[in-house]
């Protein structure tokens, strides 16, 4: 049921207002949701180990407890042998000071090069900064003047403050620099806030993780339950599929993610180990880690190794091997396993993918760029089953929004026939020739002749959708012809090699829509193996019964493109069955839904044998037509046989009496 305007807006208003209070809530309650999002992903991570412990007889909890006490103590490992390797790699980068200092002096060239006028001219203009700088601060003895005046009770009370006061001013009238002493008393409270803060605080939060992963995975099917009730226990087919959607997408696109990364940090290590930079097992685990973030998280890793092996190495050859290892190994990675494995288990497109990790970015920081990719999985698949989110779905989804015929007409409005072409090129690569007429070229050519009766498409428009509509017909029309029908890539049915020798004409009903259309029946009947030939818009209807007896057509097809197609394909027919009585007479209402069943009927009372409405349908009237006549002609030749056998022995039975 279509909604009226202001129920419409009403559901919009409250649409935007939920999404601004949704994300709010996750916004300021982050430090709860935050350990909660890692906690459902890890989830979904461990939850087939733990499926498989419990297939080996093991309880639900010992199996849980197993499963989670292995992830845990293998990032607690890694991270000990990181921490490891870091503080060496602290250690030794003083021993390379004299090198990268050697590195930075390459740059620069001793006469009047680029980096050398670059460095004057920053340190001109710093210097002038700095004398403007020091002409605008007042001086020390000003200063000294105000503090002594606005505090001249406190000074009063206190001797010892006073004569400090007149030994600063002797100093600043003497132009000698005035000692300073910073004191940072701070309580035990403070410090141990400043120091042990940053080491509890993700202590705490890996807890809080570790605490929610294995409550999760214990009660999972009670939290599964408990969800469907409450989101969609009235449609609960709907949310059956969305939850097994969601639970499937993510779950691959971590397990192929970790599986990828963690062949990528292997590579590196190798990679780097081999070349000689130092803390190799570092940078192959950091290169792990940070391939989780999209698209800048691999080079943000490459920086640190390809920085080091500029201070370690000497000359250029190595820390370019280590800048091509992580090139080489991103280019691989990308292109050759990631398609391969991840397929479409996520079904978020590259630019909802950026999106996603800009949002989550501000919203949570660098974990939430961490999480962007199974949230924004998430969030999909409920664009894709609740319609009030449907924008999300339309907006990160990688699916199609435009189907293939609106692509097209869309590009011939907007007089672009290069990406008009490509669009039906697509379809026609991965279809029939007829899938490509009947579900792309016709749609698209019926929008257009909408639109023309309309008066929403102008003249000059109009020639040009229908010349670019001509030329794709005649271009895949001869690429069909030109394909092997016994080859791999087979774009038409095979040849009818029984297809009878009579003459099918395809007659428009009136525009040259209806041409193009009858043309491209033609062209299909052609690659079957029929006869067949279609009229020019140019002949008139009162010509139509001269152009079928000068062909000796015994077949003919009318074209019509709706909008007024029945009833100029009904005035053909009249014009033609009182002259034919015996020829057989085909209608089609192409992309004809609506009403078609009355149009059927006033089509057949005017005597019309078959309606349809495709070109396929049209086509395989035309096979059973070739093989009834085949079938009709066998028969009257089996007669005729026979027959002629027959009059042979009644002929030969008189000379045998004679005979005889």
């Amino acid at each position: 049921m279509t909604l009226p305007p202001e129920a419409r807006i009403q559901s919009r208003i409250f649409t935007l207002l939920c999404g601004v209070v949704i994300v709010a809530a996750l916004y300021f309650a982050r430090g709860i949701l935050l350990p909660f999002a890692l906690a459902i992903l890890l989830s979904f991570l461990l939850a087939p180990i733990v499926n498989r412990l419990e297939d080996w007889r093991l309880g639900r909890i010992p199996a849980v407890v197993i499963a989670v006490g292995i992830a845990f103590t293998s990032i607690a490992i890694l991270g000990y042998v990181m921490a490891v390797q870091f503080y060496d790699l602290a250690d030794q980068l003083p021993n390379h000071k004299n090198r990268i200092l050697e590195k930075a002096e390459t740059f620069q060239s001793s006469g009047e090069g680029v980096m050398a006028r670059l460095s004057a001219t920053f340190h001109e203009v710093q210097a002038k900064l700095l004398e403007n700088d020091e002409e605008s601060q007042p001086d020390a003895g000003e200063l000294l003047d105000e503090a002594a005046g606005a505090n001249a009770p406190s000074m009063a009370a206190s001797g010892e403050e006073q004569s400090l006061s007149e030994s600063l001013e002797e100093l600043a009238e003497k132009g000698q620099p005035v000692p300073v002493e910073l004191v940072n008393r701070l309580s035990a409270g403070e410090v141990a806030q400043n120091v042990l803060g940053p080491v509890l605080a993700p202590l705490g939060t890996l807890v809080i993780v570790i605490v929610f992963v294995i409550f999760i995975l214990i009660e999972r099917e009670d939290l599964r339950n408990r969800f469907v009730y409450l989101v969609g226990a009235k449609q609960l087919s709907n949310t059956t599929q969305a939850i097994d959607d969601a639970a499937y997408r993510v779950s691959r696109y971590l397990l192929m993610q970790l599986i990828i990364n963690s062949i990528y940090g292997l590579v590196i290590a190798i990679g780097l180990f081999l070349i000689g930079l130092p803390n190799a097992l570092l940078w192959g685990f950091l290169a792990t880690v940070m391939r989780f973030v999209p698209y800048v998280g691999p080079w943000i890793a490459a920086i640190f190794p390809v920085a080091l092996s500029l201070a370690v190495f000497e000359g250029w050859t190595r820390p370019l091997m280590v800048a091509g290892l992580f090139v080489v190994n991103e280019l691989i990675s990308n292109n050759v396993f990631e398609p391969w494995l991840y397929g479409s288990s996520t079904g978020i497109s590259t630019i909802g993918i950026i999106i996603s990790a800009v949002f989550w970015t501000w919203l949570w920081g660098p974990v939430g760029l961490v999480l962007a990719t199974p949230l924004t999985v998430c969030l999909s698949v409920i664009g894709r089953y609740v319609p009030q989110f449907a924008f999300i779905n339309t907006l990160l989804s990688d699916d199609e929004v435009l189907p293939a015929h609106l692509r097209l007409y869309q590009r011939l409005l907007a007089m672009d026939p290069e990406e008009g072409y490509d669009v039906a090129e697509e379809h026609f690569k991965a279809n029939s020739l007829v899938s490509l007429y009947d579900t792309v070229i016709l749609p698209a050519l019926r929008l257009a002749e909408h639109d023309r009766h309309q008066g929403m498409l102008d003249e000059s428009k109009e020639r040009f959708v229908l010349q670019a509509v001509r030329d794709m017909v005649e271009e895949f029309g001869s690429q069909a012809s030109a394909a092997s029908p016994n080859g791999d890539g087979v774009k038409v049915v095979d040849k009818t090699a029984s297809a009878p020798t009579a003459k099918i004409l395809c007659v428009p009903a009136r525009d040259e829509a209806d041409e193009l259309a009858g043309m491209m029946l033609a062209q299909l009947l052609a690659l079957r193996g029929f006869d067949a030939e279609v009229l020019s818009t140019k002949s008139l209807a009162s010509e139509a019964v001269q152009e079928v007896r000068d062909h000796q057509a015994s077949v003919v097809c009318v074209s019509a493109l709706p909008p007024f197609a029945a009833t100029h394909a009904r005035y053909i027919t009249k014009r033609l069955r009182p002259h034919f009585p015996d020829l057989r007479i085909v209608v089609g209402l192409w992309q004809t839904n609506a009403h078609s069943k009355k149009a059927e009927e006033r089509l057949l009372a005017a005597g019309v044998d078959r309606f349809v409405t495709a070109l396929a349908d049209a086509v395989e009237y035309m096979v059973q037509i070739a093989a009834s006549a085949h079938v009709r002609e066998a028969d009257n030749e089996a007669e005729q046989v026979v027959a002629s056998s027959s009059s042979v022995q009644r002929a030969a039975l008189p000379q045998e009496r004679v005979n005889r």
